[in-house]
Formats: C-alpha cells, structure tokens, sequence
C-alpha cells in the first residue's frame, strides 16, 4: 500500500524504470540458451563466415563440448553461492555500488560475447572465453536481484510485481529476437551480432533507468525513507522466492503481491495454539515444518534444469529440412516453454490446489519425472544408446506444453504453500530456506544434465 502523504508516480515513470530493470536481470541467461545452436555450431569448427544462430542443418550441429550441460551449470552454481553469500556481500558493499557494478560489468561481457563473432578463433579458446563470460555474468545478475529485491522492499508491492513482470518477460523477449534475426535475411554473421547486441541495448536501458531513479520525486520519497532493517530484509527474501532464476524461466508477476501481502496477515492454519516467540525462531523448527514442501521445490527444478535446455535443445523437427526445421527449436523449445511456464505460474493467482495439508503435491512433482525419458526418447539426432520412440514433432510439442505448464504452476505453488505452514514470525527464516533450496535444485538439475545427456 502506497503511504498516504507519498508522491505520484507522474506518467508511471518509477514503475516503467522497474519494469526494465526487472527485464536486464534475466536477459544474459536467456539470451545464452536460446542461441546454444549458435554456440554449438562455433564450437563444431564452423568457420566464421558459415557460423549461423540457427544451424540449417537438418541433424543440427554437434556438442563436442557438452555446450548444453556446461552453461546450464555455470549459470545455476552462482546463485547458490550469492546464496549462501548473501547477507556478507550486502553489508560489506555499499547497494548503488552493487547494482551499477553488476550492470556495467554485464554490459562489458555482452559487449564481448558481440565481438567474438567477427573473430575468427578456434573452438577450444572461444569455449573457455565463453563459459567464464557465463560464469562471471550469472554471478553478477545474482547480485543485481538481490540489490534490487531489496530496493523494492521499500516500495508499495505494485512494484514488486511490475518487476517481476519485466522478468517473466525476459525469456519470452529473448527467444523472439532469435526468431527475429533468424528471419531477417541478412548474412550469419551480421544476424548473429544484432541478436548479442540487442541485450546490450537492453542492459544499457537499465543502467539509464536506474540513474534516473535518484531525479524521479516518488522513487526518492520511498529510497529515503526505508523501513526498518528486518522489514525490508523480509520482504526482500519473500521476493527472492518468487525469482527463477537465476534460471531464465519466467515469474508469475499476478501473485506477487498477493504472497508478499496477504500472507503477512493470516495466521497460518496449522498449529494454531503455537504461541509466537519474540526471539530469533530456529532453523531446525522452521525446516521441520516445511521439509516436504522444500523438497518438492528442490524435485521441481532438478527435472526441469536436468533436460532443459541440455536435452531439449537438441531435439529436431523431423520433417524434411525447410524453414521449419529451422524454426522449430526456437519457437517449440524457447519460445513455448517462455509462455506456458508464465501461464503456469499466473494460475496460482486464482487457485492454490491441492492446499499445504494434501499429500497430493509430492506425487505430481514426482510425476514430473516421466518427461525426462520422454524427451529423451524424441527426435535427438546425436544418440547411441537410446531408441527414438516419438520421432513426430507433435509428440516433443505436447511434452513441451505439459512440461512447461506444471513446472510454472508447482514452482510458484511451494512458493506460496511454504509460508503459511510457518507462524508469522518464522517467515524470514522459512523464506531464506526456500531460497537455498531452490538453489539447490537448479544446481542439481543442472549436475544432472551432464548423466542424461551421457544415456543418449
């Protein structure tokens, strides 16, 4: 609720600032898998003047370097680090320095992702060059979230949610301008550069809007008059849960404020003769109650960062080579997966089933497990072992949708389910929690990758 003597925010201005800002945190990672083709075909030995984003080759370009396996990986250990970092890194480094810091030094990467395709440079230095870019570009979007979730701590929960909005967008954003520079019908490499250039021009906006917060009357009303350190720390971790990211999938930007607000007002239904304690609650009580729907969190993520995007990725249409074979990875991979996961997390803004007391959610994040034999037994060119059962493209679309969907929907479910099996006072304990452990799911989804991809 915005504060009765604040500001107007004229012409929307603040909340336009923040819904770029929330969009560049999530840029780098999507823009990397959605060209994994491109960097496939690099790193194949494609000379620099056939190096296309999208390989027209029917069979698709081969991963000599587990490209796949490698950048799912590289991009998910650092937010279990900045994780674990967190409360260190905040206090010791001021928060302008943090959030301009990351920015610029995410422009300079991209910069130099862009430049690499006019150089001419064998497979193994663009390899190494590539993935410490990764690396050091996650590292510093782990920051920038967090910066900034802190930041909109301050704020009414409407910019909360317009941020989240800019992040929900990213992936679907990115795989657009695939599809774009794809069907732009200029030459490889003049393709390849406007795609790497366009988050450039995106994270250049960022840095602007960010600089503009400090002139804009509304924003210098609430970034003045913060609340009180434990407020803003729970509501900065409460947000952080509703991120992915670090993963480029989307976020429901419909429930954000919902979770953030509602919940900080009901009393949660179990254990309701527990009285509150003022002193700090334990650990150990608050992981105890939440345990299961923790795991089920962690399970989430390990199946879907285990073959997306390091087995789906691969997947090929299996029609005969034309503009749909060319297309189709990014628009039944990305781009559909960007859409339904955001369509799956906005249901929970009408509906929570099945509630925390079901044990029904530990058997459909379970089930969850079955897509991963099934994408591996699509239409995957580069295989040796496994058969191909579902060679048609139709069967990979509907895995796709289903995949998509109950991964958006489970993911923003333990999100919310999480703090109201806590008492008021252990929500900061049980959200820091849940943001470990869904750290901890991408970075085992993504160790997992490199196994699966081995079974082809």
């Amino acid at each position: 609720m915005a504060r009765e003597d604040a500001p107007r925010d004229s012409y929307h201005l603040v909340g336009i600032s923040f819904f770029i800002l929330g969009l560049g945190t999530l840029l780098p990672w999507n823009f990397f898998i959605t060209a994994i083709p491109y960097f496939q075909a690099r790193l194949a030995g494609a000379s620099n003047s056939t190096t296309r984003i999208l390989s027209t080759n029917h069979t698709g370009p081969e991963d000599a370097f587990n490209f796949n396996n490698w950048v799912t990986l590289l991009s998910q250990l650092p937010l279990l680090l900045f994780t674990l970092l967190n409360s260190f890194l905040y206090q010791c480094v001021p928060e302008t320095v943090r959030i301009l810091g990351s920015l610029l030094a995410i422009l300079l990467l991209f910069a130099l992702t862009a430049a690499l395709v006019k150089v001419d440079m064998s497979p193994g230095p663009f390899f190494s060059i590539t993935m410490a870019s990764v690396c050091f570009i996650n590292s510093c979007s782990a920051v920038l979230q967090g910066s900034l979730f802190g930041q909109l701590g301050t704020m009414p929960s409407t910019y909360s949610t317009l941020f989240l909005s800019g992040q929900g967008l990213a992936g679907i954003f990115a795989a657009l301008a695939m599809l774009l520079s794809m069907a732009s019908g200029v030459d490889a490499q003049t393709s390849a550069l406007g795609y790497f250039i366009t988050p450039c021009v995106g994270i250049l906006m960022s840095i602007m809007c960010y600089l503009s917060l400090p002139h804009l009357k509304f924003a210098r009303y609430y970034l003045a008059n913060k609340p009180s350190q434990a407020q803003a720390q729970e509501l900065e971790t409460k947000a952080e849960l509703l991120q992915s990211d670090e993963n480029g999938i989307p976020n429901s930007p419909q429930k954000v404020a919902l979770t953030l607000d509602l919940d900080l007002e009901k009393e949660p239904e179990s254990e309701p003769d527990e009285p509150q304690k003022p002193g700090k609650p334990s650990v150990f009580v608050v992981f105890q109650k939440i345990w299961l729907t923790a795991l089920c969190l962690v399970l989430v993520f390990t199946v879907t960062l285990s073959v997306f995007p390091a087995i789906t990725a691969m997947v090929t249409s299996s029609t005969s080579p034309g503009k749909w074979s060319q297309f189709f990875n990014p628009i039944c991979c990305f781009l559909l997966f960007n859409i339904m996961d955001w369509l799956g997390r906005s249901l929970t803004s009408y509906f929570l089933w099945p509630d925390e007391d079901s044990r029904l959610l530990p058997l459909l994040v379970c089930l969850r497990f079955l897509f991963v034999p099934l994408f591996m037994l699509c239409h995957v060119p580069q295989r040796s072992r496994l058969p191909t059962l579902f060679p048609q493209d139709a069967y990979f679309i509907t895995f796709m949708l289903l995949f998509a969907i109950s991964n958006g929907y489970l993911v923003s479910l333990t999100m919310c389910l999480a703090p109201r099996q806590v008492l008021p006072h252990e929500r900061e304990v049980a959200g820091a929690l849940m943001t470990f452990f869904l750290a901890l799911g991408l970075s085992c989804g993504a160790s997992l990758s490199f196994l699966f991809k081995a079974l082809l």
